[in-house]
């Protein structure tokens, strides 16, 4: 078991004598059904409890899960380390800046903000604090994704196609101004994902170009830094039969994969974990999914729905 100088108070128990105690800010799917077992099952994690916005959701959520629910936000920051964050982009900003001021490590939904300020924000109270803090890109954080994606990039690539479907809304339905997958659509909900992986392959994008397909579909061109190019295409409303999550790359060595079937949400969330809790032992804040990175995709995103409104191609430079 590892032991580190903690910022919070040391928990003790069956987990040994010390792990990372952490809390979770958020109420739904990705809070009960994936970090909280996770962190129920990590030797180097404890999970102290939940806070949500809604005082009803959080006390459910602490049901399901077994752990305390905080009323107040503050009480719980006082008692943890670390906070995992799994709230929407719209609510995620202020929430992380609070957290980071508080000197309590991270992490974080994606898109990190959706716009650049936000996403400025936080990376500036990240490194003010001098906190650890990751973004939770699934594909960055799955075990065979992430040794896929970092041999993928240490090879010279000509192009390469990035393809995130998934068919849960109707092309023709109404958006639920509620619901924020609703609102801004594939770009800004799988988005991330497809531009984790080819920004992690080819390197940086200097210019992106973006055009409507039905429903909240989105297809991408991107010119990179290295002068290699990439397209992707982004929907949540696709028809049934036609989800996926892949990504090729083409250059002089040939067409390359990227592997599936792929891990689940919870080991890719369980490598997170253990990511923190390694830049916390050793005092590293640089990773290839860290706040840094957070901020380019979401300067990606910003540069394709402006592209979007404009028409044109946006330089990111």
């Amino acid at each position: 078991m590892l032991c580190w100088p903690l910022r919070g108070r040391h928990a003790t128990g069956s987990k040994g004598s010390s792990v990372l105690n952490v809390g979770i800010i958020g109420t739904g799917f990705w809070a009960t059904a994936t970090h909280a077992p996770v962190l129920d099952e990590h030797p180097e994690a404890r999970l102290v409890g939940l806070w949500g916005r809604r005082p009803e959701a959080a006390e459910r959520a602490a049901r399901e899960t077994g752990t305390r629910a905080f009323t107040d936000l503050a009480e719980m920051l006082a008692e943890v380390d670390a906070v995992v964050l799994t709230v929407p982009p719209t609510a995620q900003v202020d929430l992380a800046v609070r957290c980071a001021a508080a000197g309590k490590h991270l992490l974080l939904e994606k898109p990190l903000a959706l716009d650049p300020d936000g996403a400025r924000r936080v990376a500036e109270a990240v490194t003010s604090a001098d906190v650890a803090a990751l973004v939770f890109f699934t594909s960055r954080h799955r075990p065979e994704q992430a040794a896929w994606i970092q041999a993928a990039s240490d090879r010279p690539w000509f192009t390469a196609h990035a393809s995130w479907t998934a068919s849960l809304f109707r092309p023709d339905q109404d958006r639920d101004p509620a619901n924020w997958r609703h609102v801004f659509g594939a770009l800004w909900d799988v988005g991330p994902h497809a531009l984790s992986v080819s920004l992690g392959v080819l390197g940086e994008a200097g210019t992106v170009t973006a055009a409507a397909g039905p429903g909240d579909t989105v297809h991408l061109a991107l010119r990179h830094t290295s002068g290699a190019s990439s397209t992707a295409t982004l929907s949540l409303t696709a028809p049934k039969g036609a989800e996926q999550s892949l990504f090729t790359a083409y250059g002089e060595s040939g067409v390359l994969s990227m592997p599936t079937p792929l891990s689940t949400p919870r080991e890719a969330a369980y490598s997170a974990i253990s990511d923190l809790v390694g830049m916390v032992r050793t005092g590293e804040r640089k990773h290839v999914a860290d706040v840094a990175f957070g901020e380019r995709v979401t300067l990606a995103l910003h540069a394709a729905a402006e592209s979007l409104r404009t028409g044109t191609a946006v330089s990111l430079r």
